[in-house]
């Protein structure tokens, strides 16, 4: 019996899901309590539940790439969900994610979310702005995207997924609209600025032209349990059909005798206090594709799946056809 076998559970495609539908349901726990129950309406509570609206975006992401249900129709409700917990509709990830960013711009289209759209000298004026010109940038290209042909279906469940996310809060609006202003589309509003930021984060300064240090991986091990393993997002791009419970051991050995070590980071809130606190100035890039270009193959010799195939599965993935291209 297979590892992928073993992992299988009971209405979830693997094991390991029960943790992303746990930080979910966390999530609505404290949006709940604070606006039902007064007494915790508290700034701390309004802090956790701003994390957890982050970890819900985190969890849009994977969802996006897998379902985590075995049902589609349990898969699309949690879309619907997570759409809400975000404030915006989590099916948009499938084009401005899984099918731009995912290639950067090896289609003639640059990447709606790239870290170049921001050109400030002070360096931490460039990660605040970011999600101001990155998230703009992605919904009209969406719309663009949406506007093409035979994309009917990705239209309909993008509707859905507005309806619910805006209806639900609207409703909440209609019946306390400072509480829900406060302390539900705060934090809505923080974990969907907070994804948009990541890519920044993970890209700038990096070698998007690179096969493999186009990224920055941050391999804390408490951090990427928490974000169920979203600091690995070389070995994420490279092969996007992975399932995010088994990045690590692929980071390991896929990654590592590829890039440059620079590019793997022990821990992310060290590496922004030093980029963007303690250096005012916007690091030079660097020649992170050396160390690649010196690496023939990894000690296994393993040929890994070009561009061209992982555009193709990506595209299988998000449910539509190969020769869907992204504008």
């Amino acid at each position: 019996m297979s590892a992928g076998t073993l992992r299988r559970a009971w209405l979830v495609k693997n094991r390991a899901e029960w943790r992303q539908i746990g930080i979910v349901a966390a999530y609505w726990a404290l949006l709940g309590s604070m606006y039902f129950v007064p007494a915790c309406r508290h700034v701390l509570v309004l802090a956790a539940a701003c994390y957890f609206s982050f970890l819900n975006s985190v969890v849009i992401h994977n969802h996006m790439h897998q379902g985590v249900f075995r049902s589609k129709t349990l898969n699309l409700a949690f879309r619907r969900i997570l759409s809400f917990g975000a404030l915006y509709p989590a099916t948009v990830n499938i084009p401005s994610h899984n099918l731009v960013h995912h290639h950067f711009d090896d289609d003639g289209q640059p990447d709606w979310a790239a870290p170049e759209h921001v050109d400030f000298k002070w360096n931490l004026l460039n990660l605040l702005h970011f999600p101001n010109v990155a998230g703009p940038n992605t919904f009209n290209g969406v719309q663009r995207w949406a506007d093409i042909a035979g994309h009917e279906d990705f239209k309909r469940q993008y509707t859905y997924d507005n309806v619910f996310a805006f209806g639900l809060t609207g409703v909440l609006m209609v019946f306390d609209f400072w509480t829900t202003l406060f302390f539900i589309v705060i934090p809505q509003l923080y974990g969907a600025r907070s994804i948009l930021r990541i890519n920044i984060i993970q890209h700038d300064r990096c070698d998007t032209t690179s096969e493999w240090n186009h990224s920055r991986n941050f391999v804390g091990r408490f951090f990427n349990w928490i974000m169920c393993n979203n600091g690995y997002h070389t070995i994420h791009h490279n092969r996007a059909g992975l399932h995010w419970s088994v990045l690590h051991e692929y980071h390991e050995r896929e990654v590592k005798p590829r890039i440059d070590p620079s590019l793997d980071e022990p821990s992310m809130a060290l590496y922004l206090a030093r980029t963007y606190l303690f250096t005012p100035g916007r690091p030079a890039p660097q020649d992170v594709a050396k160390h690649e270009r010196e690496v023939v193959a990894d000690a296994s010799g393993a040929e890994l799946a070009s561009r061209e195939v992982r555009r193709a599965e990506a595209a299988r993935s998000a449910g539509l056809p190969d020769e869907a291209q992204p504008c």
